[in-house]
């Protein structure tokens, strides 16, 4: 497959529109994502649509090892992965030490190690030939997350992490851009027991926040934000007012 995209957290929301993108752009995928069935509804959509070139792998990047079994699986089909989108995650909302620690523990190996390990396996082979890479973090990476801890500093990593990667791959000819969304429509909300949060009464869209990555991955932009109001004040506001007042008004963010 040429100019073939992996997408991982695939079946529903911004992974969902963003294979939609990339097979409406002539794309080939492998769709990576927990659900057989759900990867298997919308691998045939793109077919039928598209024409798409399209593989599915059910995979569980919560659990250990699950990155090294997908990387496997492309090597063995001989498929070229030229743009890695690792879009997988989920967060989760209550006091830390109320929360289950497997839980945090599987956000931490969705939202960072998978992420990571993917990244890592697949850059070798673009650090010789060029690609891009697109890590959805968010904007809650760029301060700390009272009732969201583990999630807010998962997404703290992944921006930190693209940045430096971006700088190191450049004369590669490899591109990373973190997307950094503010409040979306999927069922990140539902998973998360974030319904009654006040932050996702705007929500923007999926497919709105899936196109707008999509172009700034294709810019080879460093870190995007869908939302101007929102960049402007992470980037000019909030890091020159006192941390204890960033608490407060990240916790109240999060209340329901």
């Amino acid at each position: 497959m040429k100019h073939t995209a992996l997408i991982t957290g695939a079946s529903n929301g911004i992974g969902l529109e963003l294979a939609r993108i990339h097979a409406e752009r002539g794309g080939g995928l492998v769709l990576v994502a927990r659900s057989q069935n759900k990867l298997e509804q919308l691998a045939q959509e793109l077919r039928t649509q598209y024409g798409s070139n399209v593989t599915v792998i059910a995979q569980d990047l919560a659990a250990p090892q699950a990155a090294q079994a997908v990387f496997a699986q492309t090597e063995q089909a001989g498929i070229q992965v030229d743009i890695l989108i690792n879009n997988a995650g989920f967060g989760g909302h209550g006091r830390f030490f109320e929360r289950e620690l497997a839980k945090e523990q599987q956000m931490i190996q969705l939202n960072i190690t998978a992420l990571t390990e993917l990244t890592h396996l697949y850059l070798q082979d673009m650090a010789r030939r060029g690609g891009k890479i697109l890590n959805v973090s968010s904007t809650a990476s760029f301060m700390p997350g009272p009732l969201q801890a583990v999630y807010y500093a998962s997404k703290a990593y992944v921006t930190s992490f693209s940045q430096a990667l971006a700088e190191e791959v450049r004369e590669f000819g490899v591109t990373v851009t973190a997307l950094c969304p503010g409040a979306v429509a999927t069922g990140f909300v539902d998973a998360g027991g974030l319904q009654d949060v006040g932050a996702w009464k705007n929500a923007k869209s999926a497919q709105s926040v899936a196109e707008y990555g999509y172009r700034a991955m294709e810019k080879g932009e460093l870190v995007a934000f869908n939302e101007g109001k929102l960049k402007f004040a992470l980037e000019w506001i909030i890091p020159l007012l006192p941390r204890k007042t960033v608490l407060k008004m990240s916790r109240k963010a999060m209340e329901k």
